[in-house]
């Protein structure tokens, strides 16, 4: 009896110890560090967080430590910026010394530094540089492109009709249709909507999506040193992963037999094209790996992300029908009921734009942004932040920043109107995120999202087996990406 009392009075007393110095160390080597909680161990700000709602639990943090402040997320270090003026900054007005890549444990298990989003330095350059240039060689931002979307929003009608206003769950006709257009550009054609293994690859996308806004899923990006070997829904997130690689890569294979170096078909063509050129270089960016993993890229942030805001965007406009029925005046009146929508009718259709920038806005779907990492020794505001240090741009302080919202928790499309109903622009509009390396799709994103929502508008009206004021719009799971909640609807035709 006695020795078991005096183990445990030994055991507190080293955890005692532990935290003591865990905390001189960060005062002694970190003493010009934001400030923040005090981590334990291991475990870090573990308790002082909940996993379930992490967003708000750092933007608690924040109400006590300031804009800028320090957190342990386990064992990693982590500086958070909150609010317009702090990301603004870091991102743009110090944007290369904020320009590395910080960690997202759920992919940097399969990408481990390589493709264009999760790698940092002269390779994140590079092929940053190569992606945009070769998206534009294929259309995007020019009329090919939005050529391309008209025709596929010509699709999604048809199967949309097709449902004959019964009630249905819209994810995968969204997805599908999104999907469709970056796969033209990366891989030169289109999927049939009942494709199977097309299907697979877009529940693949949505699973490791979902698994990164999930409780279980913030706790694998704290500690996925000990959860790599633990079984959980953390191995069926990597087991998809693993299933887009092998998609990737099957295609890849396929085109490297059919290329024609002097006509390029896509992005895969044009990334080949380049391996070639660059084959005698030993340290060229331009290599198998760099190219199936960029692809996988830009295919799954180019179906997800639109996908996700057109989910948050149909839900919101049944929550909100006097919003829908202004949209749908100003689509008979710019549109009519008739002619196909261009990218050029919005400037003529300010409601409906600032309806779509409310939405984007308050769907908030990549709440924190993808991490960020200081590439040197950086001094920022009266702080130094030591080479390596990982920060969290808390893009949803920005969109809720309330200097540029006056009511940054409603839904208020009046958030971009003027006193006379035109579109507004606001500095604080960043869920593409801003600086070097903010979202190179942005374009693609707005035409996209601009046409299909509408042309589904032209065609339909929507109704929800709920009343307005029964309709929950509070997002299912807020992590690394926020997921609207699942929901059926009927599109009933105009």
């Amino acid at each position: 009896m006695l020795a078991s009392g005096l183990l445990l009075v030994a055991l507190l007393a080293c955890l005692t110890v532990l935290v003591l110095m865990s905390a001189w160390r960060q005062r002694k080597v970190w003493g010009k560090m934001p400030p923040g909680p005090t981590p334990l161990p291991f475990i870090g700000n573990y308790l002082q967080l909940n996993t379930e709602q992490m967003y708000n639990s750092l933007m608690k943090i924040s109400e006590r430590y300031g804009p800028v402040f320090t957190v342990h997320l386990g064992p990693r270090r982590i500086v958070v910026l909150c609010g317009h003026e702090a990301v603004k900054e870091a991102l743009v007005d110090q944007a290369e010394e904020f320009s590395g890549r910080g960690e997202q444990a759920t992919f940097d298990r399969l990408f481990k530094g390589y493709g264009v989003v999760f790698s940092s330095w002269e390779r994140a350059k590079q092929l940053r540089r190569f992606s945009i240039t070769t998206l534009r060689d294929f259309g995007v931002g020019k009329r090919g492109i939005e050529e391309r979307i008209q025709e596929e929003a010509g699709f999604l009608v048809e199967a949309l009709r097709g449902t004959r206003g019964a009630f249905i769950d819209p994810t995968y006709f969204l997805s599908r249709t999104v999907s469709n257009v970056i796969s033209s550009i990366v891989f030169g054609d289109r999927f049939d909507y009942e494709d199977k293994e097309f299907l697979s690859l877009l529940r693949m996308m949505l699973g490791v999506f979902r698994f990164t806004a999930t409780s279980t899923g913030q706790l694998y990006d704290m500690f996925y040193s000990v959860m790599n070997y633990l079984p959980g829904p953390q191995q069926q997130a990597f087991k998809d992963l693993k299933g887009l690689e092998d998609f990737v890569t099957k295609k890849v294979e396929q085109d490297q037999h059919t290329l024609d170096p002097n006509s390029p078909r896509h992005f895969i063509d044009s990334f080949l094209i380049r391996m070639k050129e660059e084959g005698n270089n030993p340290n060229t960016e331009f290599h198998w790996k760099n190219l199936v993993l960029t692809t996988l890229n830009i295919f799954f942030a180019g179906t997800e992300t639109v996908s996700t805001t057109m989910r948050f965007a149909l839900l919101l406009l049944m929550k909100h029908p006097d919003v829908e029925a202004k949209v749908h005046e100003e689509i008979d009146r710019v549109i009519g009921k008739n002619r196909q929508a261009k990218f050029e009718d919005r400037v003529k259709m300010p409601y409906t734009d600032a309806v779509i920038h409310e939405i984007q806005r308050y769907a908030d779907t990549v709440p924190m942004s993808v991490a960020h990492r200081v590439i040197k020794d950086t001094k920022f505001r009266d702080f130094l932040l030591p080479k390596g240090t990982e920060v969290y741009p808390m893009l949803g302080s920005v969109l809720r920043d309330p200097k540029f919202f006056s009511n940054p928790q409603e839904f208020k499309p009046q958030h971009f109107l003027d006193e006379k109903g035109q579109f507004k622009k606001s500095d604080a509009f960043m869920p593409f995120s801003i600086g070097k390396r903010n979202c190179f799709g942005e374009g693609l994103a707005r035409m996209e999202l601009f046409l299909f929502l509408t042309t589904i508008m032209q065609n339909f009206r929507f109704k929800s087996p709920q009343s307005p004021r029964d309709i929950d719009v509070s997002p299912k799971y807020v992590g690394f990406i926020t997921i609207p909640r699942t929901y059926t609807m009927s599109f009933q035709p105009r």
